[in-house]
């Protein structure tokens, strides 16, 4: 690690801990900031990035450590005491009201006031244009609705609006996550005037490009634990990599079974060119028996496919083939239709009715989709329940609210499984539940592809993808990037994923971390693997990365 810079830092966060329900996500993290220097933040999903900047802005507490302001410790209990305190966020999901003007959102909640009382929008418009001003960018009137601008100067107000406050400290969560790249020049040099003014920028990204270009040190998280702080020109991508993925496999990975289904190895969906203002010329195929897993960082467009093949969020253009038929699913009832379903990532508030019983849960898409027919389907219902252990002292007449994680993701799966789909898209399948429950899914997986059933796998957990797909397809920001072959290395994947190639790589060489056993779960998973299904009922264990909620909810069917 090169030298301390100089000057002494503005932001000093020491030993910070936190946990959510019981999950430690943070582990004794340590992070400076210094005037006039952009400091990166980086990790793959779920690190804990989001969570320490939370701390920081004052979202949430913090369980254990200190964080300094100037060699002062302080404790903000809400967002506008960091604010007041010069520590501004820019967080991914802009906090602007659409129909109030730009003066208006700058200052929301401190509006400048006259002589008796009244708000006095002049001054506001007088005091936005000045800032706009410092920063080189007169274009934006002060009294243009929010809704009318781009996502660049929506992004723009955010920071004016941090600025408005005398920040001292910015925090920038993904900021290019929603620009093109000329919109991405016009941060670049915002950034600049910021550094100029002595601001310290806390920037987290996952594109090395952006690192490289704006940072002078690079913080890595990995599992809510700092691997290492690093001067920028130090480092290259692919150490930086290393340092982000390298971590030990936490979970077992079935082996393939026997095909047995009729529809094995045939062709069951196949997306051709498909696009829309989200994703653009995605191209893929999966055949029966196969799970291809869709690898990418937040915002890569993993999730919006999921939703167009559900249609959510349709392609507008481009063609999809379900077994040979081309189909246009303009709704989830037309994709159950289909033969396509969707797990999605959020069980409770996008996948269950909580306040419902499991039989109720099991019948939702059934009672939805074929409210006159469903006959043979429902028939199967008891013997998927069966089939997936779910066991509740209340019997199935019990609200779901009351289950454990792992028995809700079985009336999920139930739900789905009743339908007989041929393709089914599993959005974070493991999300937020035991090491037992985990491998129970897993095997459930390679049951249903045995049977035929065609899986399309997104996860945040690379050893998780990795281990458990035949291929992958790697996306960057709304493309594929590439494909890789199962068991493919993190690193590679990594280098993909974030447009940095690795030094040497062997796409034929299979990572020997996703085939070992992991001794500790090992040791932890007593009992021999039973027939296809999950665990009895169980403490729910939340995966707890404190990155924020879903950014979509899947429509009812």
């Amino acid at each position: 690690m090169s030298a301390e810079p100089p000057e002494a830092p503005v932001i000093r966060m020491s030993g910070i801990t936190k946990s959510f329900l019981g999950v430690r996500v943070l582990h004794g993290v340590d992070l400076e900031l210094h005037p006039g220097r952009v400091h990166a933040l980086v990790g793959e999903n779920g690190a804990g990035k989001s969570t320490l900047m939370k701390v920081l802005a004052g979202v949430h507490p913090a369980d254990e450590g200190v964080v300094e302001l100037d060699g002062r410790p302080v404790s903000f209990e809400h967002p506008v005491q960091a604010q007041r305190a010069g520590v501004a966020t820019v967080f991914q999901e802009f906090n602007l009201l659409p129909e109030r003007t730009v003066a208006e959102n700058v200052f929301l909640g401190r509006e400048i006031r006259g002589r008796f009382g009244t708000v006095d929008g002049r001054a506001m418009e007088r005091a936005t244009a000045a800032l706009l001003a410092d920063l080189d960018l007169e274009g934006i009137d002060p009294w243009a609705r929010v809704r009318s601008l781009s996502v660049a100067r929506q992004q723009v107000v955010e920071i004016v609006k941090a600025l408005s406050h005398d920040a001292r400290v910015i925090s920038m969560d993904e900021p290019t996550a929603a620009l093109a790249e000329g919109e991405v020049e016009v941060l670049y040099r915002i950034i600049g005037r910021l550094l100029e003014r002595g601001v310290a920028v806390l920037y987290v990204s996952h594109r090395m490009r952006e690192i490289f270009d704006l940072a002078s040190r690079i913080t890595v998280l990995k599992d809510g634990r700092l691997v290492d702080t690093v001067e920028a020109a130090d480092t290259r991508p692919a150490d930086l990599v290393r340092m982000m993925v390298g971590r030990p496999v936490s979970a077992v990975f079935p082996g393939h079974l026997e095909p047995r289904g009729e529809r094995s190895g045939e062709v069951r969906l196949e997306v051709r060119g498909g696009g829309n203002p989200q994703l653009d010329d995605i191209s893929f195929e999966v055949r029966g028996g196969e799970i291809v897993g869709l690898a990418g960082l937040q915002g890569s467009g993993r999730t919006e496919i999921a939703h167009a093949l559900f249609g959510i969020d349709r392609f507008t253009r481009g063609e999809v083939v379900v077994d040979g038929r081309r189909v246009d699913p303009r709704s989830p009832r037309a994709a159950i239709r289909a033969g396509l379903v969707l797990v999605s990532e959020d069980r409770k508030t996008q996948g269950l009715a909580l306040n419902q019983s499991i039989a109720a849960n099991a019948r939702l898409v059934l009672d939805a989709v074929w409210p006159f027919g469903s006959g043979p389907r429902a028939a199967r219902l008891p013997g998927v329940l069966s089939s997936l252990e779910l066991v509740s002292h209340g019997g199935s007449a019990q609200e779901v609210r009351y289950l454990s994680g792992g028995n809700q993701q079985k009336v999920v799966l139930a739900k789905w499984l009743a339908a007989e789909p041929g393709v089914m898209v599993l959005d974070e399948p493991t999300r937020g539940i035991d090491v037992g429950a985990k491998q129970a899914v897993y095997r459930l997986m390679r049951e249903l592809a045995a049977s035929g059933v065609a899986i399309v796998l997104i996860s945040s957990e690379l050893p998780e993808l990795i281990g458990m797909s035949d291929r992958l397809v790697v996306l960057a920001d709304g493309r594929v990037a590439g494909g890789l072959p199962g068991g493919s290395g993190e690193e590679e994947v990594m280098a993909l994923a974030t447009g940095s190639p690795p030094e040497t790589a062997d796409p034929g060489v299979e990572d020997p971390r996703i085939t070992a056993v992991v001794e500790e779960v090992a040791q932890a998973e007593h009992d021999p693997p039973g027939p296809p299904g999950l665990p009895g009922p169980g403490p729910e264990t939340p995966r707890g990365d404190g990155d924020g909620p879903a950014r979509h909810e899947e429509a009812a069917p």
